[in-house]
């Protein structure tokens, strides 16, 4: 049997990278056999090496919610490029992005940009403890918010694979002990642990992170008692809150998840979207508290990169894009269309399925109903899902490689474009 292209890429990526991956979920560890390499893609589509063609419900991990290659990003990236990728100085367009994230963002008063958003958490949290002067923060089980040392203690995302969930330990090797002490990890969605917390150490808590509608152990929303509880906490005691919109931010609607929640937290963090698929991440939040950045105030945080003008102009297009009449309703109509015709599908076929979504994000589960925590997202039937993965893949049609990710539409995903996915579940389904 002849080597496909594939194999024969992946075997060379591993001689010269770790794992043949420059992120780990990409290496297809949890489903098995090979990642399929991309040399192109278009609209709702991409092609890989060996020129097959997929369609893509991963969108880059959530950034190309206008689809690959939009013309009039793909425009506005070639007008930039032309006066050069990055001058390591300010530019009027930093300015007009900024402006642009405040406008969509109403608790945002002031937004420092950086490239990616392990930086934006990363920055946000230190931002947060030279603010309040303490150091413990909180984080949920299942939370995954980028790789800075602090954060990588019950992560989610490519963690779930890898990491003993078993134990209140950090996630990944080379993370010290000593750094864990001060991260505080708790259920997701449980009022009672989140008060006891407060109650117990409130004093100290610095801050208070997480994903608003969880998305790196699938798809998991928070119920509005939680969000309202951690609200009323963190004002009493002074602690900061930090919503990690980096993957629901202009993804979920075009003022956040915050809007839909109608919680205003005390900083926000910004990427994908917010980049139209280029190394682009922000993070900002109230006046007071932003005004403690360095060149003002003591805690420091700096990058060559920040705010390239080649990355901004890609972000204040699609920005422009996303803000147009109709946009997130149609998102959001075709989303919702995706995930009930699915269901329709794997309940004929009597296979245990369920889903949810909020805007043009979704969440797929072989378990009898959605799941409201990490412990419960760790008991669906993962096993299962390898085998529709890669009954899905043989049809054309990809998805997130590991169970414990949420699935990304963009506006290119028309009926046409449904109606092949579901084309491609019924045989799948029919082989489970």
């Amino acid at each position: 049997m002849a080597v496909g292209k594939n194999e024969v890429l992946f075997e060379r990526a591993q001689k010269t990278i770790p794992g043949g991956v420059n992120s780990p979920v990409r290496a297809f560890r949890q489903v098995g056999g090979v990642p399929r390499f991309v040399q192109k893609a278009l609209g709702p589509y991409f092609w890989d090496a060996e020129d097959r063609r997929f369609v893509d419900l991963i969108m880059s991990w959530g950034p190309m919610i206008v689809g690959h290659a939009h013309p009039e990003v793909v425009e506005a990236v070639k007008k930039a490029a032309e006066t050069s990728f990055s001058y390591g100085a300010p530019t009027e367009v930093e300015i007009e992005l900024a402006e642009r994230i405040c406008s969509l963002m109403p608790s945002i008063e002031q937004v420092r940009m950086v490239s990616s958003g392990t930086e934006a958490t990363m920055s946000a949290l230190r931002l947060a403890r030279g603010y309040t002067e303490r150091d413990l923060i909180i984080k949920f089980e299942g939370c995954y918010h980028g790789h800075a040392d602090s954060l990588l203690v019950k992560a989610g995302s490519g963690l779930l694979t890898f990491a003993d969930s078993t134990q209140n330990a950090p996630s990944s090797g080379g993370v010290p002990q000593d750094l864990v002490k001060h991260t505080l990890v708790l259920p997701y969605n449980d009022v009672a642990a989140i008060e006891s917390a407060f109650q117990l150490r409130g004093n100290e808590i610095a801050a208070v992170i997480l994903e608003p509608v969880a998305g790196n152990m699938n798809l998991i929303r928070a119920k509005p008692e939680f969000l309202s509880s951690i609200r009323r906490l963190t004002e009493q005691y002074g602690s900061v809150l930090i919503y990690d919109e980096v993957m629901t931010g202009f993804r979920v609607a075009l003022h956040g998840a915050q809007s839909l929640q109608g919680i205003v937290p005390d900083l926000t963090c910004l990427g994908k979207v917010m980049g139209g698929g280029m190394p682009m991440a922000a993070f900002g939040g109230k006046k007071a508290i932003m005004s403690k950045l360095a060149p003002l105030g003591s805690v420091y945080q700096a990058g060559t990169l920040s705010g390239n003008p080649v990355a901004v102009a890609a972000g204040l297009k699609t920005l422009e894009i996303v803000s147009r009449p109709g946009f997130y309703e149609c998102l959001t109509g075709q989303t919702q269309k995706l995930m009930s015709g699915l269901q329709k599908i794997a309940d004929k076929a009597g296979i245990p399925f369920a889903t949810d979504s909020v805007g043009g994000m979704f969440g797929m589960y072989f378990a009898k109903s959605v799941p409201t925590s990490y412990a419960e997202v760790t008991q669906t039937n993962v096993e299962t899902f390898k085998r529709f993965f890669h009954a899905m893949l043989d049809e054309g049609v990809y998805l997130a490689p590991s169970a414990y990710e949420a699935g990304f539409t963009s506006i290119a995903h028309d009926n046409l474009v449904l109606e092949e996915i579901f084309a491609a579940a019924e045989k799948s389904f029919q082989g489970l």
